[in-house]
């Protein structure tokens, strides 16, 4: 192992030994170099991976809050690794329409019966009713949505999945509105499926809100679809 991979298999042990966990400040680069035996630029190294990973945040300076703090935000990471692997063309975007389906589908049929909170949900709905958004902005709120939606069922890690593809479905959705033949029936038409959507989840029905949300996802693919 290279220096720095060992500095993060200890720390990788201390957080499932819970020996440290969220909101803890991880011992200084010196107190760690001593103990492993490596540079502190090798310290270093490591936690720029780990920040970069969202597991850690860092705090400069020399008062008591300088340091590295243990944090946990999955869909940094992710989201990260997706944008690089989408920009690659190496993931084929009918899987990630696909992902989408399977993510999204269970997770309304979850949602729709918790009896969820949809305050923000119709907030952005309202915002998405306005005639004038141009397409870019559009998207942007529809991305929102969907992962507003998926995070009503409850699972972290289906939200923090839905937070990391938001990008990648924002950049395939974009790709595929030069090709529309008509933007603006297209967005009535988007406006009344999310509003059919949300209908169902709050009406308690999870089969139709499952539903609807493949129909959903998967009509506007096979309007304007793209090469993989």
């Amino acid at each position: 192992m290279r220096a720095h991979e060992v500095v993060l298999s200890r720390i990788e042990q201390d957080l499932a030994s819970g020996k440290i966990g969220v909101g803890d400040r991880l011992p200084s680069e010196r107190a760690l170099a001593e103990e492993l035996g490596v540079g502190r630029s090798s310290i270093r190294e490591a936690i720029r991976v780990l920040e970069a990973m969202g597991v850690v945040r860092t705090a400069v300076g020399s008062g008591p809050d300088a340091g590295a703090y243990v944090m946990a935000d999955p869909a940094t990471s992710i989201g990260s690794a997706l944008r690089l692997h989408m920009a690659t063309r190496f993931l084929p975007i009918p899987d990630v329409v696909q992902t989408r389906v399977l993510l999204e589908s269970w997770a309304l049929a979850e949602a729709a019966g918790r009896s969820a909170d949809l305050t923000a949900v119709d907030a952005l709905l309202d915002r998405m009713d306005d005639l004038g958004l141009p397409p870019e902005q559009f998207h942007r709120l529809d991305a929102e949505l969907h992962v507003r939606l998926a995070g009503l069922a409850g699972n972290v890690l289906v939200e923090a999945m839905m937070t990391s593809l938001r990008d990648a479905i924002h950049g395939y959705v974009m790709e595929a509105v030069p090709a529309l033949d008509d933007w603006d029936v297209v967005a009535v038409n988007l406006r009344c499926e999310h509003r059919g959507i949300v209908d169902a989840v709050r009406a308690g029905q999870g089969v139709r809100a499952a539903t609807l949300v493949r129909e959903h996802i998967e009509g506007f693919y096979a309007l304007a679809p793209l090469q993989p």
